[in-house]
């Protein structure tokens, strides 16, 4: 086939030549030996010509193939080769057009990369979409706040529709929206519609900026004007009172005065406990949408935290009960909050449990059942009171909800302490269940996930 193309060649650049000779030879002015002489030379020259055409054409397409695979050495070889001078010139300028493109290929590479390591770096959860509104890349951001829940978190209907509407008008559209994973967040998301697209096809960028501190400052300065002052107002009252009494008809009476400095006493420090528990409660809903992540030995932890509580177990004549778990190595938590719930549910398990009676503190592993099924510690505190009516039980977490007001505030509770535990089971993305009913006592029952999880 070769061969045949090569004569093809040959006979297509010598056809001219030999026919002017054929037809001198035909008109009687040249003679027919020198006339076929001429004409085998022509023959030969022409398939000469034709070996070093197609020898060329080749070179020129390796240079084109070497260039196709972006391979400057080999384009160089094969563009050097080429014998004819246009064919040489030919290759020399395909080299440069080669290098030319190679030149333009790193520059946007770099771009390319300069951009996603712009994207990636960027403190906002971005996501880029695809024409067909999935996720074509997720920055560390998103990965971080998101994990596996970004396309659930794609799904809310007020998102969908802010992504539509950027499609739609062909800009950006902004929506308010609270996210229920992988943990309660209120987030500020604008949809980009990008024209033209990423050079990966992107077509949208979504960025997802969280407002959950903002939300959380706003919520707080509500609830301590509506709560704390309310809850400030009754002990405020009574240390007025008392001192008027003291500047007035108890001044001489000794007696008296000590009985009003006893109740002033327990009414400041009611109001110290309360202004502690906001400002814990207020610190850990500032960092409740971030999972902590420090290593904790939770059994030794729940060990000390007992201990502490000794003293006042031996006052009111009860038991305390161990049963931790040796083997549960650590856990990702904040040790200061698990020691605050701890703290909190034995302290309501000692007030609200009977007199010589029982109070019981589990820590073990678990998973499956009515917990995750992945992974996981229980740390679970139980006491044999009264109990706790089903119908106060969906409420107790409430911020100073008290199913006893009287009874609370005589015990010193300030209505948090329940409030406190939920919001740190949140930032530790754990569960709390509570068990109880009238005159069966109550358990409180703390799941904490054994890897972290963000």
């Amino acid at each position: 086939m070769r061969l045949a193309l090569l004569l093809g060649a040959a006979l297509a650049m010598a056809f001219v030549p030999l026919a002017g000779l054929a037809a001198l030879v035909l008109t009687g002015a040249a003679a027919g030996l020198p006339a076929l002489l001429a004409m085998a030379a022509v023959l030969l020259a022409a398939l000469a010509l034709a070996v070093l055409w197609a020898r060329d054409v080749e070179l020129l397409a390796e240079t084109l193939r070497q260039a196709s695979h972006e391979n400057l050495p080999g384009v160089a070889r094969a563009a050097a080769a080429p014998a004819l001078p246009a064919m040489a010139r030919l290759a020399r300028t395909m080299e440069r057009l080669a290098r030319a493109q190679a030149s333009r290929a790193t520059r946007l590479g770099e771009g390319l990369r300069a951009s996603e390591a712009i994207i990636e770096r960027l403190p906002d959860p971005l996501l880029v979409l695809g024409p067909d509104r999935a996720v074509l890349r997720a920055n560390a951001a998103a990965r971080a706040a998101f994990g596996a829940d970004i396309a659930a978190v794609l799904r809310h209907p007020d998102l969908r529709a802010a992504i539509e509407a950027a499609w739609r008008h062909r800009g950006s559209e902004v929506a308010e929206i609270d996210l229920p994973v992988p943990v309660a967040r209120a987030v500020q998301a604008m949809a980009i519609y990008l024209d033209p697209a990423l050079a990966d096809g992107g077509q949208a960028l979504l960025v997802l900026s969280d407002r959950t501190r903002e939300r959380a400052v706003e919520r707080m300065r509500a609830d301590f004007v509506a709560n704390a002052s309310h809850e400030l107002r009754t002990p405020l009252a009574s240390l007025i009172g008392f001192i008027a009494t003291l500047r007035g008809p108890a001044a001489d009476d000794p007696p008296a005065q000590q009985r009003f400095l006893a109740i002033m006493d327990e009414q400041a420090e009611r109001m110290n406990r309360l202004i502690d528990d906001l400002l814990s409660l207020s610190r850990i809903e500032l960092v409740e949408h971030q999972a902590p992540s420090e290593p904790v030995d939770v059994a030794a932890l729940a060990e000390r935290i007992a201990a502490g509580f000794e003293p006042r177990i031996a006052a009111r004549r009860q038991r305390l009960e161990l049963a931790i778990a040796g083997d549960l190595g650590t856990i990702p938590a904040d040790a200061d909050q698990l020691a605050q719930v701890l703290g909190n549910l034995l302290d309501n398990a000692i007030k609200y449990g009977r007199d010589e009676g029982v109070v019981r503190l589990s820590v073990a592993a678990a998973a499956g059942g009515r917990w995750p099924a992945r992974p996981g510690v229980t740390l679970a505190v139980t006491d044999d009171g009264p109990g706790i009516p089903r119908a106060h039980v969906p409420r107790l977490t409430e911020r100073f909800y008290r199913v006893d007001q009287g009874r609370s505030r005589a015990a010193g509770g300030t209505g948090l302490g329940l409030a406190i535990v939920k919001h740190i089971v949140n930032h530790h993305r754990g569960q709390l269940a509570i068990d109880s009913d009238a005159g069966s006592g109550a358990s409180f029952t703390v799941w904490l996930p054994a890897t972290a999880d963000k």
